[in-house]
């Protein structure tokens, strides 16, 4: 496994899929445009759905992006858990009527177990699939993971179904940090979906392959699509061998500044459940600084965003 900071494991991931064909797209604004359904976009694909779903010609059928995204739902679990955030960055690669299940879960092995990229030891790596979708299990164990590594899951953690449209089933990549964060083992934290710092959920690869009338009856799509998510911070906390999200250089700067300016310390190497049976008002104290620092970012994407917004107006004003 390599060391990398932030910028290399993003620049990494957009390269990998240019080199794949893929269109690389910038960052969009966290305000969506033209869509009523969402206050702020919360994931890559949210600013794609037009192309998923027919009502707009892509640019091209392979597409990767680095999407920065907000998710209020998880504002009282930031600081309390090792990965959420309320801002954060989504790396993914989207396919529109191109290549689907085997060609996807090939890239994704070859990105995260290869020499020449992120290097992860195969050994940690766990994956899941739906229990209806022997396809993606079959193409797993070509990749040469271990039938114990594979576990087939319900509908509810493997299944993407958002009500009427395209739907189908997912397959989730999960990094075993190791005995240290948590004895218990993967047969029981993942197959019941367990909280716990053990084993991160990094990647997530949804393949769309129904339609849903809106009754729960289901077609296959002539056009099938390929949907992935895979969070910047959580690759950033496995590639730098931090406890949690937050040690990683995209906030430990920050932490640090604010450490400066208190005689109330971070706590930088701990193990979080530990420390927050052992030390509750330590684990307090962390994730204060935590909440602190995502909404700093949060605060100042937000702040930059209107800035770009409001200069793109003069530039127009003044074009005309």
């Amino acid at each position: 496994m390599k060391n990398m900071n932030s910028n290399e494991i993003r620049n990494i991931w957009l390269q990998f899929f240019k080199n794949k064909n893929h269109l690389i797209l910038p960052s969009k604004s966290l305000i969506p445009n033209n869509d009523k359904s969402l206050l702020w976009i919360n994931s890559g694909v949210a600013t794609l759905k037009g192309y998923f779903d027919g009502s707009k010609k892509p640019p091209a059928q392979r597409l990767t992006s680095s999407q920065k995204s907000l998710r209020t739902g998880d504002i009282e679990n930031v600081g309390m858990t090792i990965m959420h955030h309320t801002f954060f960055e989504m790396l993914g690669n989207f396919s529109i009527g191109d290549y689907f299940k085997k060609e996807a879960i090939a890239m994704a092995w070859e990105l995260l177990t290869s020499d020449a990229f992120f290097n992860l030891d195969k050994d940690l790596l766990y994956i899941t699939v739906f229990e209806e979708d022997e396809e993606s299990l079959g193409y797993w164990l070509e990749m040469g993971v271990e039938k114990n590594h594979i576990f087939k899951m319900g509908r509810d953690t493997n299944f993407w179904d958002m009500g009427k449209g395209p739907c189908g089933p997912s397959s989730e990549i999960f990094f075993d940090k190791g005995v240290d964060y948590d004895s218990r083992e993967a047969d029981l934290l993942i197959v019941e979906d367990i909280d716990n710092d053990r084993y991160v959920e990094i990647w997530n690869i949804v393949f769309s392959q129904f339609n849903n009338d809106g009754n729960n009856n289901y077609k296959e799509l002539p056009q099938k699509n390929i949907d992935t998510g895979a969070g910047l911070e959580r690759m950033a906390s496995i590639l730098q061998n931090t406890p949690t999200n937050f040690e990683t250089d995209l906030f430990k700067p920050l932490i640090e500044h604010i450490n400066s300016k208190t005689n109330i310390n971070y706590l930088w190497k701990y193990i979080p459940t530990k420390l927050k049976n052992e030390n509750k008002k330590q684990f307090l104290i962390n994730a204060h600084y935590k909440a602190i620092v995502d909404f700093i970012e949060l605060l100042l994407s937000l702040f930059l965003m209107v800035q770009f917004q409001v200069l793109t107006e003069e530039d127009i004003s003044l074009e005309n």
